[in-house]
């Protein structure tokens, strides 16, 4: 879930609170433990250096996710995402909305580590669920692993923090197609880094936390897929620190993560995100900064302050504008959005 500088957490992302299902089962003796998060919401250019920009979409995004335990520690999983599984090209509302699995598969405990196979999200920086605001992991959503075919594994390392790895591919089954609108099935003969149906895609990250800081650091390798001209390779590092326990109500983060034959391409990326919250009441104001720079199309700018508040404990309210400016082509953007989290 996303932390707000008030240190209230608001779920919006249920397939990473797979420890919490698991408290909550052995506290209650319940054999299955479900939680997600419906979001309302539109964002819009309303004034660009470049016209045909100037578009509306106006969406719902509804994630559930659920886990079904077996005993002697062993358990299924399964993630649903609803919402429009094409990008926008002119003003839309609720168009083109698709059901898909985000994730499905079993999972087991062993000694110190959890281990996860099937359809999975394997670990690769934080930036989308570590930021407040509405555009705070905007441009570093382009590097989250999601819906991979593979084998992760979390380690307790105990004092020294935890070790999370996995190999993967891109879904290539019938469970990358959507219900409702079809975004069809992916096919190994796209290309692109990371889908070859082989596992031959690895991910390791190492996380830990000490009081109020915690940090990650972490490497993948995608190969090449068919038509590519290299293989991937990319690291990302990041820091967040509270000052709530020393009464400023005050939370940062950064990310930094470079890629060298960034998406199979002859191309190298660096990614930044600076993120701040601070907390007036219930009210979190937060700003971010993030940088996209890739050789072949440039370097993206955004800039962004965006106001949250939970309306009740489990309803936010989020609005925020931001500045892009990519690569010379400037927008201004507005966004707004109501997040309702359930479970049980």
């Amino acid at each position: 879930g996303k932390r707000l500088a008030t240190g209230q957490e608001v779920d919006e992302d249920p397939d990473q609170d797979d420890e919490q299902a698991d408290a909550r089962a052995e506290e209650t003796g319940a054999r299955f433990t479900w939680e997600g998060s419906l979001e309302i919401g539109s964002e819009a250019v309303f004034e660009s250096t470049v016209p045909g920009n100037e578009i509306r979409d106006t969406y719902a995004i509804g994630e559930v996710a659920g886990e079904l335990a077996l005993g002697g520690g062993m358990a299924i999983f399964a993630g649903l995402t609803w919402e429009s599984v094409t990008p926008p090209v002119a003003d839309r509302s609720f168009e083109d909305m698709g059901l898909y699995f985000h994730e499905l598969g079993v999972k087991f405990d062993a000694a110190n580590g959890t281990f996860f196979l099937g359809k999975v999200h394997p670990v690769f920086g934080s930036a989308w669920d570590s930021t407040a605001g509405f555009f705070g992991g905007s441009l570093a959503e382009d590097y989250e692993l999601t819906e991979k075919i593979g084998a992760l594994a979390d380690v307790d390392l105990g004092a020294a923090g935890t070790l999370s790895f996995g190999i993967f591919y891109d879904d290539d089954t019938v469970l990358s197609e959507s219900a409702g609108f079809n975004r069809g099935r992916n096919s190994t003969a796209a290309g692109g880094a990371g889908n070859t149906g082989e596992f031959n895609n690895a991910a390791i990250q190492w996380s830990n936390q000490w009081d109020a800081t915690y940090a990650h650091i972490g490497v993948r390798h995608l190969s090449a897929g068919a038509g590519d001209v290299s293989d991937e390779t990319g690291i990302v590092a990041g820091i967040g620190h509270s000052f709530t326990p020393t009464g400023l109500p005050l939370d940062l983060f950064a990310e930094v993560a470079s890629f060298d034959g960034y998406g199979g391409s002859a191309d190298d990326a660096t990614y930044v995100t600076l993120n701040a919250a601070y907390a007036i009441g219930k009210t979190t104001i937060s700003g971010t900064y993030a940088r996209r720079d890739i050789t072949s199309a440039g370097v993206t700018d955004l800039a962004s302050i965006a106001v949250e508040y939970p309306l009740t404990d489990n309803l936010l309210l989020g609005g925020a504008l931001a500045h892009v400016d990519d690569n010379g082509v400037k927008d201004k953007v507005v966004g707004l959005n109501l997040v309702y989290s359930f479970g049980g």
